[in-house]
């Protein structure tokens, strides 16, 4: 599913020497001193994570199928005249799509009254989204690509990062999404044309796995390959995120791997020639990440005849690239990750493969193998230790002495 957006279909693929302004802003708004991708990154959910969600609170939402990408929302200068609204979508490749001018607005909360809850003729400056571009597709067989927004890092300017989750959702739905969703309807002609629609993640609390099972992700207009649990009282972190836990059913869990093809099948010509047969199945690697430019055998890929027809048939280069595997539980053999066409899924919005510290959390997920059922028969504990706190918080704020 998350193969089916194309960004740059959606934006214009800027080259580095030309936003290297935006990424050093970015850098200096985040205080920090690299101006590599700042996303977070989860970790996979394994048994250990069934006793954190006891300890703390957590919120629980589906895991979309799309392509991660951040949303800077800021403005640029042509020549001597006002500056104009301006917003870059960022792949976790740190490469910046730029979106032609005047296709999307995104106003800013009316400060002046509620009536109507934006303000027409404003628009966000140094506001940075958290979300994933995915395409749904409804029962009328309407299609729309949307990107779901699930944190903020900057708002207007200031740097939120530090506040709690559950106070960084809050003001992305006040002053991001409220007035945007308020423009959308007022302004429907606008918005119909805009390269894509903004959602918002819908939140539960953790202890309804079966909720979300039963009645959300069945509806869902878009792909679904998990569920993401995520503190509600912690910062927002660059790269690994202890906080962030990724559940997939064990037997989905996949890893990007770094493909390498080695040698081909031999045969010797008319002549006694001995020559590689490029139409056979070569051997394959996968290979690791170590940091740096640090790559290292990992385990073979297994392919069927068919696979391999597939991939040759794609006429695209397969050396080299990103590819998404899971661990076959029979034969613990690794398999590319099949679309829909037949073809493995090539991770190519991503600059490198997964960590080897990323590879271990997910082969203890799966190796863990915490099923559905394992979270639906914790779902009293969790909710007993929240309700617990809830009560302790309510307690404490009683006995505050009134000033």
């Amino acid at each position: 599913m998350g193969s089916s957006v194309n960004l740059n279909q959606i934006g214009t693929l800027m080259q580095r020497q030309d936003v290297q302004y935006h990424k050093d802003a970015i850098a200096d708004l985040l205080k920090r001193n690299s101006t590599n991708f700042p996303g977070a990154q989860p970790v996979s959910f394994a048994r250990k994570h069934l006793l954190e969600l006891q300890k703390n609170d957590y919120f629980l939402c589906e895991k979309t199928d799309g392509i991660r990408c951040l949303l800077y929302l800021t403005q640029i200068f042509q020549g001597a005249q006002d500056p104009i609204e301006a917003q870059f979508l960022i792949d976790r490749k740190n490469d910046y799509y730029y979106i032609a001018q005047g296709y999307l607005h995104i106003p800013q909360v009316n400060k002046r009254g509620n009536d109507p809850p934006f303000d027409i003729h404003s628009f966000h400056n140094g506001t940075l989204l958290d979300g994933e571009l995915v395409r749904q597709r409804f029962p009328d067989g309407r299609e729309q690509l949307t990107y779901l927004i699930f944190d903020c890092m900057l708002l207007c300017g200031e740097n939120i990062t530090e506040k709690r989750y559950d106070s960084r959702i809050g003001s992305l739905k006040q002053f991001v999404f409220e007035p945007w969703k308020a423009f959308a309807r007022a302004w429907p002609d606008e918005a119909k044309v805009q390269p894509f629609q903004l959602g918002l993640k819908e939140w539960q609390v953790s202890y309804v796995a079966d909720f979300m099972f039963d009645q959300i992700i069945p509806k869902l207009p878009h792909g679904n390959d998990g569920l993401i649990f995520t503190c509600k009282s912690t910062p927002y972190v660059t790269g690994t995120d202890q906080h962030i836990l990724k559940w997939k059913p064990p037997h989905e869990n996949t890893v990007d791997f770094r493909l390498q093809l080695g040698a081909f099948p031999k045969f010797k010509d008319g002549m006694g020639n001995t020559q590689e047969d490029y139409d056979q199945k070569p051997e394959m690697e996968l290979l690791v990440f170590h940091g740096g430019n640090n790559y290292k055998h990992f385990a073979p890929l297994f392919v069927t005849q068919v696979e391999w027809t597939a991939m040759k048939g794609m006429g695209q280069k397969l050396d080299w690239r990103i590819i998404e595997c899971y661990r076959d539980n029979t034969t613990g053999q690794w398999r590319p990750k099949i679309e829909p066409d037949g073809t493995p899924r090539f991770r190519d919005d991503k600059q490198h493969a997964n960590h080897y510290t990323v590879v271990e959390s997910v082969i203890e997920s799966i190796e863990d193998g915490v099923t559905e059922q394992d979270l639906f028969a914790s779902k009293d504990k969790i909710r007993s230790a929240w309700k617990e706190r809830e009560k302790r918080a309510r307690e404490m704020r009683t006995a505050r002495p009134s000033s």
